[in-house]
């Protein structure tokens, strides 16, 4: 039901913002720390980075999913000429014309607009999942323990990512099936993150890569967050049902600590 999946999307929207500020921005803090010469922490210029690249990954959602929509307008304006016939039979009738029924929107025009914010989230999905391959991988490639460790932490930690990634695509309008299966497949780019690193064969180009996707991949995830659920949940007017999406947007946030700090 549409109660049930907003409450879905509350937690959806926690486990969103837990995994970015939690998960995604301190990683890629880490990263860039330990590449910083003589260890001595993060210059100014590299936190200006790690903000410009979350600019630019918030940016690019915003560009992709204004291509989409624009998209479909232009597609509107092609067939809005075709209700002008009517106005013509009209007048040469003498101002007299059977009643017609209204040409409407197709459901496919309208699921498809839907859908724009599904693709994205499935496109960040897959750079995300890219960067897990590439920790699984580089941990593999300092010490088997290490890897095994790093995809342990990466599984507890995809598990309730994972469900809100589910409730953001019945959003956009997919089935269960069909979100199940898109779902299943961004882990394709896990694998392309572990060949990638296993060709570099160097801990540290991963560490040089992950350093930029990483924010980068987090203003995706803003964007998806606070511009495509986020205004869902603020049309609720029932007080009490906004009661218990901030409190299901509180528990994703926790359970995203929980993990985080399990994980440590």
């Amino acid at each position: 039901g549409a109660w049930r999946l907003k409450q879905l999307l509350s937690f959806a929207l926690g486990g969103l913002l837990g995994n970015v500020f939690l998960h995604l921005l301190p990683e890629a803090w880490a990263y860039t720390c330990s590449t910083s010469p003589g260890g001595k922490g993060q210059s100014l210029q590299q936190q200006q980075q790690l903000g410009l690249w979350v600019i630019a990954g918030f940016l690019t959602f915003l560009a992709l999913e204004k291509m989409f929509l624009d998209s479909k307008e232009e597609e509107g304006t092609s067939q809005a000429p075709s209700k002008n016939p009517t106005a013509a039979a009209a007048a040469l009738n003498g101002g007299r014309c059977l009643a017609q029924p209204a040409a409407e929107p197709g459901p496919s025009a309208v699921v498809r607009s839907i859908k724009v914010s599904g693709y994205l989230n499935l496109l960040a999905n897959t750079i995300d999942n890219f960067t897990h391959g590439l920790a699984v991988a580089a941990s593999f490639l300092v010490s088997k323990k290490i890897g095994l460790l790093t995809t342990m932490a990466i599984l507890l930690h995809e598990i309730p990512h994972e469900v809100g990634d589910f409730a953001i695509l019945l959003r956009a309008g997919f089935d269960r099936w069909s979100a199940a299966k898109l779902q299943l497949s961004t882990a394709l780019g896990g694998l392309l993150g572990a060949c990638f690193a296993i060709c570099t064969q160097s801990p540290k180009g991963v560490e040089e890569t992950v350093a930029w996707i990483l924010p980068f991949t987090s203003g995706g995830f803003l964007y998806i967050a606070l511009v495509n659920v986020l205004p869902d949940l603020l049309e609720e007017d029932d007080p009490w049902h906004s009661l218990q999406q901030v409190l299901l947007l509180c528990m994703g946030i926790v359970v995203m600590v929980l993990f985080s700090l399990f994980v440590e």
